[in-house]
């Protein structure tokens, strides 16, 4: 009789394994189905495969084959001089005026109440989101083991504090062939009386790296030379502490990674079906995960945190705030196509642009339809339904100069769509008043450097070009203002 313990030396090969057992006397499958269940004769680890390993170029091409499209519409270029130089031109950016409705119903019906919002509109728009722009994120997800690395006494500025450098071990063991972390730097101020409101800020790899040394200048300068006081002092000036995310620490910026990291762990390894979540998603389930951790940490209000997210994180700031109802306020900067932008707008950034190879993983793989063979009025939802699944709570939606990059290019916001961008407030508008707040007051773009800043939803555009700087001080002291009145209710 052949024994178990001669056959696990070379269970790794599949297909020997299966002959032995044919060769197997029936005695032995007998005596293997009385000592053990059926499960538990291959153990788990054999079961499991290494990751796909596809480059952007193949994994693109893959989708593209999925969706049974033969090209894409080509994007536009940021060089005026190219013949697909993107619009600039108001007069041709309004191409798709109609929009899907944000209270109206699939069924054609008109939403007049709170609860029909929560019970059957708002669910609507998320399958739409999930399934063709964003993706979904799929059930079953790990828990997440936060460790406290390093714990700094330091000042910044004048302001003595306390710095958590924290790493989170996402549970793999479903899938231990990729191991993610999340990298976390937690600031609070060292005299605090109780726990204090906290700005969570989605970081760039280099910005990340200059907060992990204690860089604060340094991180700041890095988003423009407007620099003025560090946000960082700004945030701890109010006597609240902030927090540093790295996104990429736990699903990278890039196609070629979506069979690691985060997405890769829960799809073992294989790339992504058509519906599954793009890399937004993956960044805005980390950014749920600090608020987890938040709500342990007892020297942070984990009620009044607010987050903040610039450019691709502009996106994925909107993205944590539609999804994260505990998130009680977000900045929102310079997001663009795929943020906050509307998608149906002829301005800068397109969406074939996001569709192309070196941006289609921030999205569903559904999305690359819209650039072809469908337009972006086949669309079934709006970037501005994406902005009204944040209400009721309070978001910042902000770009920086609209000047012609061929004019201006070093104080050039262009590319973003700042009006774009006020337009998916102004849609938004209906479901915050139904829901009790205030909108933006107008559908009138205003001008540069003035904003509407009374409303739950507030705007500005400030006249630099592309970084968060110059509305830093305008988002502390609309979340001073909710942070105040969240305290007092």
């Amino acid at each position: 009789m052949v024994s178990m313990s001669e056959l696990r030396p070379i269970a790794h090969c599949r297909y020997l394994w299966i002959g032995l057992v044919l060769l197997a006397c029936p005695a032995w499958c007998r005596l293997e189905a009385q000592s053990a269940p059926a499960a538990a004769a291959v153990p788990p680890r054999l079961a499991a495969t290494a990751p796909v390993h596809l480059t952007a170029e193949e994994d693109h091409q893959r989708l593209l084959d999925l969706l049974g499209i033969k090209e894409l519409r080509r994007g536009v270029d940021t060089n005026a001089q190219s013949p697909h130089a993107a619009n600039y031109d108001e007069a041709k950016a309004n191409v798709h005026p109609n929009r899907p409705d944000p209270l109206v119903l699939k069924n054609g019906k008109r939403v007049t109440s709170a609860r029909t919002w929560w019970s059957k509109r708002r669910p609507e728009i998320v399958e739409d989101l999930d399934r063709e722009i964003l993706g979904r994120a799929p059930a079953g997800l790990p828990k997440v083991s936060w460790e406290v690395v390093s714990t700094t006494a330091e000042t910044i500025g004048d302001v003595p504090v306390v710095t958590k450098r924290l790493t989170g071990h996402v549970d793999n063991s479903a899938y231990p062939e990729i191991e993610v972390k999340i990298d976390l730097i937690l600031t609070t101020p060292a005299k605090a009386s109780g726990p204090v409101p906290v700005i969570l800020y989605l970081a760039f790899s280099r910005e990340f790296s200059a907060a992990n040394a204690n860089l604060t200048q340094e991180m700041s300068m890095w988003r423009g030379d407007d620099l003025g006081i560090p946000w960082q002092q700004q945030v701890l000036a109010r006597g609240w502490g902030f927090a540093i995310l790295n996104p990429v620490s736990y699903q990278a910026d890039d196609g070629a990674g979506l069979t690691e990291g985060m997405i890769g762990l829960m799809n073992k390894g294989q790339p992504r079906k058509l519906d599954d979540w793009g890399v937004l998603r993956a960044w805005a389930w980390g950014a749920d995960r600090a608020m987890d951790y938040f709500e342990t940490d007892k020297a942070v209000d984990a009620k009044r945190v607010g987050i903040q997210g610039h450019s691709r994180y502009g996106k994925a700031t909107v993205v944590s705030m539609a999804y994260d109802p505990r998130i009680a306020i977000a900045f929102v900067s310079s997001s663009g196509e795929g943020g906050a932008k509307l998608h149906r707008r002829n301005w800068g950034e397109l969406i074939e642009n996001v569709a192309a190879v070196n941006e289609y993983h921030w999205m569903a793989g559904n999305f690359l339809k819209y650039a072809g063979p469908l337009k972006w009025s086949d669309l079934p939802v709006d970037s501005h339904e994406l902005v009204a699944m944040c209400a009721p709570r309070p978001v910042f939606l902000s770009a920086g100069n609209s000047i012609d990059p061929a004019v201006d290019l070093g104080n050039s916001d262009a590319w973003v769509d700042a009006k774009g961008t006020f337009l998916a407030g102004v849609g938004a508008g209906p479901v915050y008043r139904l829901l009790g707040k205030k909108d933006l007051g107008t559908a009138v773009f205003p001008p540069i450097e003035t904003g509407l800043l009374d409303g739950d939803i507030i705007f500005r555009q400030h006249s630099s070009g592309h970084t968060p700087n110059p509305n830093w001080p305008v988002f502390i002291a609309f979340a001073d203002r909710e942070f105040n009145s969240s305290s007092s209710r």
